[in-house]
């Protein structure tokens, strides 16, 4: 991992980390992250700073590769009847918490009719896309989603200076994402996103190391993000 430099308009008074950047090795790495500079692209176009309805579309396509990659690993295992080493908890539970991710935003800012039909279509063709690619090279398709994350953290840290700002107004958190992480009664939306990127940069570096651990590289869990502890205390033992 390399620390990229701040974003503009980003804020490190404002609960801002640097940006934590893998830098791309070989043909495979390339090709995932012009992937995402092209989504990130079509979105920052779609959706300029409407953050809340951004979080809602996307969030919808975020809970897609860990349940791919939960279902091609449980059904391989079965097949070569081996261990998971805890891989399938743990892409079960990243799609599970994208979903919350999704239903605390959907309670703060309906989708539009449009956001619902681009919702529809772009989730028929994530999915079918990254299974392929999931089949194809495991490697690429958890680096594709490590740079998905390291976007969507970027997205939230902007998200957060439009709150500070006071462009974004700072509503109440809604009660399931209270009861979620566990938040406080007085709970705002600022207290949501910072949660919410916790546990994105937490997905950011738990793909890419299954990506290097792909290619031979050994685990090196000690450098990353830590998961909320309320995710922790909800993770079942692998």
């Amino acid at each position: 991992m390399t620390i990229a430099p701040t974003a503009p308009g980003t804020d490190q008074a404002h609960d801002a980390a640097p940006p934590v950047h893998h830098a791309p090795r070989g043909f495979s790495d390339r090709f995932a992250l012009g992937v995402t500079r092209l989504l990130r692209f079509g979105a920052d176009t779609f959706f300029a700073k409407r953050y809340g309805h951004r979080a809602i579309v996307l969030e919808t396509v975020a809970a897609v590769p860990g349940m791919v990659g939960a279902t091609v690993t449980h059904l391989q295992c079965l097949r070569r009847m081996v261990d998971d080493d805890g891989w399938i908890r743990t892409l079960m539970e990243e799609a599970e918490n994208e979903r919350m991710h999704l239903m605390t935003f959907v309670a703060m800012a309906r989708p539009t009719a449009f956001e619902r039909l681009v919702i529809l279509l772009a989730q028929w063709i994530f999915y079918v896309g990254f299974f392929l690619l999931y089949l194809v090279s495991k490697r690429t398709a958890h680096r594709l989603v490590g740079y998905f994350e390291e976007e969507a953290v970027l997205s939230y840290t902007l998200y957060l200076a439009e709150i500070d700002a006071g462009r974004s107004p700072n509503v109440a958190a809604p009660e399931i994402a209270k009861q979620y992480w566990e938040l406080a009664a007085d709970a705002t939306l600022r207290d949501v996103v910072l949660v919410v990127r916790a546990d994105e940069a937490h997905h950011r570096d738990v793909n890419h190391g299954l990506a290097s651990q792909l290619d031979g590289q050994p685990p090196d869990s000690a450098h990353e993000a830590p998961y909320s502890q309320h995710v922790e205390r909800r993770r079942p033992n692998a």
